[in-house]
Formats: C-alpha cells, sequence, structure tokens
C-alpha cells in the first residue's frame, strides 16, 4: 500500500471493514479540500493512488457519497464539495400552495424554494439547493440542485377524473402535485380512497406517475378516515408474518418455570385503576403504612419477560413506538395476545411485573427504593369514577363494593395529598385543561362531544406513576447505566423574552432571570388563577415552553422539575418504557443493555409519537367536520384559541370545536398581526382581537375535502367571562393543524404551524384509554391551536410526550 494510502487518518478503520481497504470518505473529502478545486475521476483516482482493479468499487463509493449529498458533480463530470460551492443540504417541507422550504441539516435558517423548483421535489425529499437570492419576505431563496433521496413511494389519495384523465390527489395536502394513473395496476372509480405506487417521480417537466395498488373504498365509508390517516403517516398497522409466528408460541397463562428469581406478590392487594373503557392494564398499586411514612407498590406488566430484544417482535415494536389511539380504534404496539393478554394485568390471573417498592415520608421524600421482578395477582379491576366515588363522595354503594379493598386505597389516598405537597414544594407547573371525549353514534360519526371531568383519582394514580418513574431514572443513573430519559429542557432566550414582553403589558414578570425554574412558573400561574384573563396567560405561558423528548443525554425535565427521569410505567404502549425495564434488569445482573445508538433510538421513538399524533389529529378533525357540516348557517359563541397572520381561529362553546375567521371577515379595515400581543389590530379603527376573547360567529363553510372550518364575525369582540378553553391534551406536535386555514379553494395555504409547546400534565387525547399520564402528569402538549399558533416556520411534519 502506498504512502498517500497509508496516510488515510481512518485507513486502520477501513482495513477492518474491507479486506481490500479504499481510501475512507473523510479522505476523499480532505483530499478535495486541499486542492481547493473541482476534480475528475481520473483525476481524483490519481491523487489517492487507485489502482485498476480498484476503480470500479471506487466509482461505487463516490457514487454513494454524491447520494449521500457528501459530494456533487458538476456539468463537467467534476466532483466537487458541496460547502464550497455555496451548496446546501436539508429536507423538503412542502406547502399545501405549491411552494416550500429545505429544512437545512446545518441547523441554518430555512431556505425558501418557489413553486417552480418544487415541481421537481416532493415533501419529505432529501435535496441539495443553492442560494439564489431572496424572496419578498427578505428569507434565503433557493433553487434545487439536486434530489438526494425520494421519501414517498406509496401515497394515499383521491381519484379525481379530470376530463378523461385519471388522477389521485394526495390526501397529504403537502404534497401538492397531483399524480397520474399509470395503465395497469387496480381500476378505481372517480372520487374513491386508494393507495399509489409511485413509478416516476416529479421532474422539473413532468408529474409523479403512479400505479394503483389498494382500493380502500369511498371517502364516507366508515372507519375510512382512519384507514386514510395511517398510510398518510406511514403507521404500520399489521404485523409482520414472523412476528405473529413469534406471538402463537408465546403462552397463554403464566407457567410455573416463569416463576424462577421472581417474588410472590399474589397475596398483596394490588389493583389497577383505570378508564371504564380501558382494556390493556399496565399497572397495578398498592400503598400500606410504613412506620411514620408509607410503603407504596408500583408492579408494572413485565413485558420484557415476553418481547426478547432483537427478535421479530422486538422490532414490530420498535418500528411502531408506540400504541396509536383513534376515536373507537386502537393501534397497539404488541399484538393483542400480549397487550390485552399475558402483559395486560388483569384481575384475578397470576400476571409477571417488574416492582418498584417505595418507601416515601410524611413529607413526601422517596427515602429508599428496589426494583424486583414478581408475580403479582390483581385483586380488582377498578375506574376512576368507582375510586372517586368511594372515596371522594362518600357514596354507600360504592364503599360497601370496595370495602376490602377501601382500607388501602384510603392510604394511598393519603399518600397522594402527601404527594401533592411535595410537587407544590418542587414547584412542578400545573396547567389547568378540559379534557373531551367523543359520543359516537351507530355510524361512527361524532354525535355528541363532551368535557372529560379529571378527578383525584385520576391524578392519584399520576402521582403515584411518577415516583415510580423517578425511581428507575434513577437506579440507572446511579449505575451509570445508558438509558433514553424523558428530557424537557428550559425555554430558549427568545421565547423568554417574548413572554416577559407579553407579561409586562398586564404589569406582571416572571421570575428567575435568564435562568427561570418550573417554580418561577407555577408562581405566576398561582398568582393569576383568578383573573379573568387567566386563561389568557395561562396560554400564553403554554407556549413559551419547549417540546418533550426521548434522548440518552440526561438534561431534566424542567416541566415536572426533575433533574432526571424516565418513562417506565408503560410498556405495553411505548417503547421507550420497554428499553428501560431491559436496562433495569441488566443492570440488577450487574450487566449492561446495549440495543445500538441511543441517540437514533431516542430520536425515533420521538418521531413515532409525533407521527401518531399527527394521525390522531387528521382523524380527530375529519370527525369534526363530518359532525359540523349539517350546521352551516348556525351561530354560536365560542374564544379566539389562536391569532395567527391570516386570522384567528375560534373554539366554540359546548362543543369544543375550532374553525378558522379569516382575516377578511374581521371588518372593513385593514388589521395587522402583531405576534408578540397576540393579537390582531385594525388600522384605521384601532380595533383589536386577542386571544382569549369572546366572538360570536356564524359557521359558514365545512370542507370535508381538506378538514376545515370557516366562521363568520356576527359580534365581538364580547364583553361576557370567558369559559374554561377545551384543550385535546397530549397531541401536539409541530404539525399542520387539521382544521387551520381558509378554505378559498382545494389546495389553498395552511396555517403554518409552531414549535409545539410542552404543558406540564401528561395526558392522552380524549380518544384515548388512559386519562393522565399514566407515566408524567406533567407533561402533556396541548392539540388545541392556542398551544401551537407561535412561531413563523411552516409546519413540520413529525407525536406525544
Amino acid at each position: 500500500m502506498s504512502g498517500t494510502r497509508l496516510a488515510d487518518p481512518h485507513f486502520e478503520r477501513e482495513s477492518q471493514k474491507y479486506e481490500q481497504p479504499l481510501p475512507s470518505r473523510e479522505y476523499v473529502l480532505d483530499i478535495l479540500a486541499d486542492r481547493g478545486v473541482p476534480m475528475p475521476f481520473p483525476a481524483l483516482a490519481e491523487a489517492l493512488d487507485i489502482q485498476p482493479h480498484e476503480l470500479e468499487h471506487f466509482d461505487r463509493r463516490l457514487r454513494a457519497m454524491e447520494r449521500d449529498g457528501q459530494l456533487i458533480r458538476n456539468r463537467r463530470d467534476a466532483y466537487l464539495l458541496p460547502d464550497k460551492a455555496d451548496l446546501i443540504k436539508g429536507r423538503v417541507e412542502g406547502h399545501p400552495d405549491g411552494f416550500g422550504f429545505l429544512r437545512r441539516d446545518d441547523g441554518g435558517p430555512d431556505i425558501f424554494i418557489g413553486a417552480r423548483d418544487m415541481r421537481e421535489v416532493l415533501h419529505g425529499d432529501r435535496a441539495i439547493v443553492r442560494i439564489s437570492g431572496v424572496d419578498r419576505r427578505g428569507r434565503p431563496e433557493g433553487r434545487i440542485v439536486e434530489v438526494l433521496e425520494r421519501a414517498n413511494k406509496r401515497v394515499v389519495g383521491r381519484v379525481l377524473n379530470e376530463h378523461g384523465v385519471m388522477i389521485v390527489v394526495p390526501e397529504n395536502r403537502r404534497l401538492a402535485q397531483d399524480i397520474l394513473i399509470a395503465p395497469g395496476g387496480k381500476k378505481p372509480q372517480a372520487g374513491q380512497v386508494v393507495t399509489v405506487e409511485l413509478v416516476e417521480q416529479p421532474t422539473k417537466y413532468a408529474q409523479p406517475i403512479g400505479r394503483i395498488v389498494e382500493v380502500l373504498g369511498n371517502y364516507a365509508d366508515p372507519g375510512m378516515e382512519i384507514e386514510i390517516a395511517l398510510r398518510k403517516h406511514d403507521l404500520p398497522f399489521d404485523f409482520s408474518s414472523e412476528a405473529k409466528a413469534e406471538t402463537r408460541k408465546l403462552p397463554l397463562k403464566v407457567r410455573k418455570k416463569d416463576w424462577v428469581d421472581r417474588e410472590d406478590l399474589t397475596a398483596l392487594p394490588l389493583v389497577t385503576i383505570d378508564g371504564e373503557t380501558a382494556k390493556d392494564f399496565d399497572d397495578a398499586v398498592y400503598c400500606e403504612r410504613q412506620g411514620r411514612g408509607y410503603r407504596l407498590v408500583v408492579a408494572i406488566a413485565d413485558v420484557s419477560h415476553y418481547v426478547a430484544a432483537g427478535g421479530a417482535l422486538d422490532q414490530d415494536a420498535y418500528d411502531r413506538g408506540n400504541s396509536v389511539y383513534f376515536p373507537r380504534r386502537v393501534i397497539p404496539m404488541l399484538p393483542e395476545k400480549l397487550s390485552n393478554g399475558l402483559c395486560s394485568l388483569n384481575p384475578q390471573v397470576e400476571r409477571l411485573a417488574m416492582v418498584a417498592d417505595m418507601s416515601i415520608s410524611m413529607t413526601g421524600d422517596i427515602k429508599a427504593y428496589r426494583f424486583y421482578p414478581a408475580v403479582i395477582w390483581s385483586h380488582a379491576r377498578l375506574t376512576y369514577t368507582k375510586v372517586a366515588a368511594a372515596l371522594y363522595q362518600q357514596d354507600a354503594a360504592a364503599r360497601e363494593e370496595l370495602a376490602a379493598l377501601l382500607p388501602h386505597l384510603e392510604n394511598l389516598d393519603k399518600l397522594f395529598r402527601v404527594l401533592l405537597k411535595a410537587r407544590a414544594k418542587r414547584g412542578a407547573i400545573d396547567f389547568e385543561t378540559t379534557e373531551t371525549r367523543m359520543i359516537f353514534d351507530d355510524n361512527g360519526k361524532i354525535a355528541q362531544i363532551v368535557p372529560e371531568v379529571r378527578n383525584d383519582a385520576h391524578r392519584l394514580i399520576e402521582e403515584c406513576m411518577l415516583a415510580a418513574n423517578v425511581c428507575a431514572s434513577d437506579f440507572l443513573a446511579k449505575r451509570e447505566h445508558p438509558a433514553l430519559y424523558r428530557i424537557h429542557d428550559a425555554p430558549s432566550e427568545d421565547k423568554l423574552a417574548k413572554l416577559r414582553e407579553f407579561l409586562a403589558e398586564f404589569g406582571l414578570g416572571l421570575g428567575g432571570g435568564d435562568e427561570p425554574r418550573a417554580s418561577d412558573y407555577a408562581k405566576l400561574l398561582e398568582k393569576v388563577k383568578d383573573r379573568p384573563d387567566a386563561q389568557l396567560l395561562q396560554t400564553v405561558m403554554l407556549r413559551s415552553l419547549k417540546q418533550a423528548m426521548y434522548s440518552p443525554d440526561n438534561v431534566g425535565h424542567f416541566g415536572l422539575a426533575y433533574e432526571a427521569y424516565t418513562h417506565f410505567t408503560s410498556p405495553i404502549r411505548r417503547y421507550p418504557d420497554l428499553l428501560v425495564h431491559r436496562g433495569i434488569k441488566a443492570a440488577l445482573a450487574g450487566e449492561q443493555y446495549r440495543p445500538g445508538n441511543w441517540d437514533d433510538i431516542g430520536l425515533h421513538c420521538s418521531m413515532t409519537e409525533r407521527r401518531a399524533d399527527d394521525a390522531t389529529r387528521d382523524v380527530v378533525a375529519f370527525l369534526k367536520c363530518y359532525f359540523m357540516q349539517d350546521r352551516v348557517g348556525e351561530e354560536f359563541t365560542g374564544s379566539v384559541s389562536a391569532v395567527v397572520p391570516f386570522g384567528l381561529f375560534v373554539a366554540l362553546d359546548d362543543i369544543f370545536i375550532e374553525g378558522l375567521l379569516h382575516i377578511s371577515d374581521l371588518g372593513s379595515d385593514y388589521f395587522h398581526y402583531d405576534e408578540t400581543r397576540h393579537a390582531m389590530l385594525g388600522e384605521r379603527t384601532g380595533k383589536q382581537f386577542r386571544l382569549s376573547d369572546r366572538l360570536k360567529v356564524q359557521l359558514v363553510r365545512v370542507d370535508m375535502e381538506t378538514n376545515k372550518i370557516d366562521f363568520r364575525l356576527v359580534e365581538g369582540p364580547l364583553p361576557a367571562a370567558r369559559p374554561a378553553q377545551p384543550a385535546q391534551i397530549e397531541s401536539a406536535t409541530p404539525a399542520e393543524p387539521a382544521t387551520r386555514a381558509s378554505t378559498r379553494g382545494r389546495k389553498k395555504a395552511a396555517a403554518p404551524a409552531p414549535e409545539a409547546a410542552v404543558q406540564p400534565t401528561e395526558k392522552p387525547a380524549p380518544s384515548r384509554r388512559k386519562s393522565a399520564a399514566r407515566a408524567e402528569p406533567v407533561e402533556s402538549r396541548t392539540s388545541t391551536p392556542a398551544a401551537r399558533s407561535a412561531g413563523k416556520k411552516p409546519a413540520k411534519d413529525s407525536r406525544r410526550g
């Protein structure tokens, strides 16, 4: 090997990977950088001393680097570095109006891409662009130089017949190009929903072409909105044949050999407490007095015993990342035999569990804890309603029914009060929100939307789960075992500055200086809770917070005011919890669990929860539009839930549905958007519409094709007191809100969605089986536009916290 080749700084690494190593990618880039000019293939091969028999392999390496955007070739077929040519790599984000943006890999400002250049790419593609100038709003504008990677292989949409030409209009409005149908494939009828496989990607001069591979049915068919959402967001909904085979081999009940090295807790009166419609039970709890404090036992289904790392079931669970809870349908992370059977802590049967056994003082401090595998026997399947009736409403019938368990439930309640005080002392943030629940008719459509009341039984379970999660993170951190932490970083300087500027208008301030803590937020919330504008202030405070995510880098959890926090309590429905279980088991055995690159796994699990949120939001938006389509012309009162550059979003009282009041319908004046004040201001009249203002509106349009609702202003702002704002918890993500944007035309602009806020108090969306964060009550994200309207960037497709 020549001296030139031996000078490769990564020669040893390449030698370990290949019998005849080529120059490393890094070395190729170094040579190009040193020469400082574009180099044709022969010149580059000569510079790197590539031998004749290596030329073909070297050419393949360069083409792979080209595909990954590390190199590009100019018109003279010479290789050059993208950075040297002022070329920028990133992912394309399309807009329904046809233009788009490049979200840069280097984290720089987004680059605007005009409609002409967007014709050769689709939303999600990776591309290289060259800055060509600035657009009319002063943003950098770019031209597509090369498409690196195509993101769309299959697309779901509706078939249209336009003058005899059959096309598919994508359901994802960010895919702004219609798809021509190629000959062959299935033969749908116009108006049907189909899945089309792209056989030709778009170019500068031609539309994408696809072949229909699946006909889903008519748009109004029951459940079609879910079928569309599954395919639109690439949600896995069929288990692989290998995973099904593994599932068939699993037993139907706990076997004698499963008892080995497990503690017997079958005599301990553990109970599950869930919602009325729950079918999978992750956790069981028990509490007793222990000296001057309490012993709290939280038993969590031992999924890791049945789902082996690296197996087919594990791979399917990883791909899904989490269960997805649609209205009236669940896409589980694990097959039903596990999620509703072996791994569900059903009553009166033996179940395997991982147990967090804690000793908690009268001040709410966890003095000691231990983790161990056990066999449990749930003594009862209780509901929040029944527990609340017995403990808080002193219902005689409920107390009689639960007489044998009542002493333990009362201990749980006493401990809950202790933990609440500790929570307040710690300074965790607790925003007040209202959940909703959909009631369906026999045709699967919404008959009614009602507020869901959270009682202290929900909060009791939340605090128990928080304690177990904190112990899990502490256990792994003390043993220096890598883990996926649930992190929630402090607010950014920019968001804090805007929040303080807004609060100053009300004579209020946020403590903590440049680095406020959760307790500073909590103090301010307590201070304003009785004000008539409390909802407005709370919403703006919430919007200043970041979004929670999974990461191996423990930066703490700002909203919960914890230095370390993990998810341990829901391994049936969240993959990170399953990883934490495996980590705890490995640490107990004095080993380390290594599933792969922890950073990549964290990003993937964060993505899957955002993806599930997006899909759930789409389904809910369709159902709400369907519910409202027969009420066009009716008048409603509601509150402004978001102020955006093109108008106001109004959340209606009682029915908890939102729609757009476009800026052109605010009155005969020029209205200007004031981002800092969350207001729309009239230039001539001085009239002001602000977040949380009360309005009377008329429903003028429901567009089922785009799932959007439009209002017309009847009267307002009204002086009436503001009711509690509806909020669908646990589903805000940087995604395009399904009910936002003017419906003027099939492909008009949708609201640019902001960076989603994280809102302390993890709760699932109304359609889900569990009310609160079985794992982290303080970490939900509201899905109302009020929590997502800030920010100027276009929406980002990405789910739950």
